[in-house]
């Protein structure tokens, strides 16, 4: 998610538009009963966020085109993240009730594997830390905040400050078995997990495992 600050009348802006076609500024004017500086204003500062999607609609005849305006799926997200830490975990859930932890193994399993193939394309080095350090540029590049740090024992940690599936979150931290495979697979080595945001860390490590 784009990393931006919204305004408390840019958020009321956004809910406007959720949910609705493209709405011109003249019709966004109309419902929030605001002006039409303090409207473009707010608009700009959505489609500066990745909130915002800003559309040209050319007119017949000779008439100026116009802007029309959406929220983005990015939006939605950021507005129903509740609903998303309410609705992974009772999957979770009933996943153990109908097929209990074996069942979960497996989509798990699956899971790491499928993102795992979404990065090892972009991962060509041959060592196991070169091939982290690829990694981290590549989640770098999807807007996360990732960074490595080399210890004082030669070792390459992988620091994943942000977290996509903080809203996935179970009991049984099923993510961040995720997490942890998908980076073993990609760098071609088995890793262990050094920290973690759920018992109070500032954010999940990983590193790679010794021979």
């Amino acid at each position: 998610m784009p990393n931006a600050t919204v305004t408390a009348a840019g958020m009321r802006l956004m809910k406007l538009l959720v949910g609705r076609p493209p709405q011109a500024i003249s019709e966004l004017i109309r419902m929030a009963g605001v002006t039409r500086t303090a409207v473009a204003e707010q608009l700009d500062e959505l489609v500066a966020a990745g909130l915002v999607e800003r559309q040209t609609q050319r007119l017949s005849g000779r008439g100026r085109p116009r802007h029309l305006y959406r929220a983005t799926n990015t939006a939605i997200s950021l507005l129903f993240t509740g609903r998303q830490q309410l609705l992974v975990p009772a999957i979770w859930q009933a996943l153990r009730e109908f097929g209990g932890e074996a069942l979960c193994g497996k989509v798990l399993k699956r899971v790491s594997g499928l993102l795992a193939d979404h990065y090892r394309p972009g991962v060509t080095a041959k060592k196991p830390a070169q091939r982290l350090q690829q990694l981290i540029g590549l989640l770098t590049a999807e807007g996360g905040l990732a960074e490595a740090v080399q210890t004082d024992e030669d070792r390459v940690v992988l620091y994943k400050r942000s977290c996509p599936f903080l809203s996935m979150a179970d009991p049984q931290r099923s993510v961040c078995q995720i997490d942890l495979e998908m980076i073993g697979e990609v760098v071609g080595k088995p890793v262990r997990q050094v920290a973690c945001r759920h018992e109070g860390d500032p954010c999940c490590a990983f590193e790679i495992v010794d021979d």
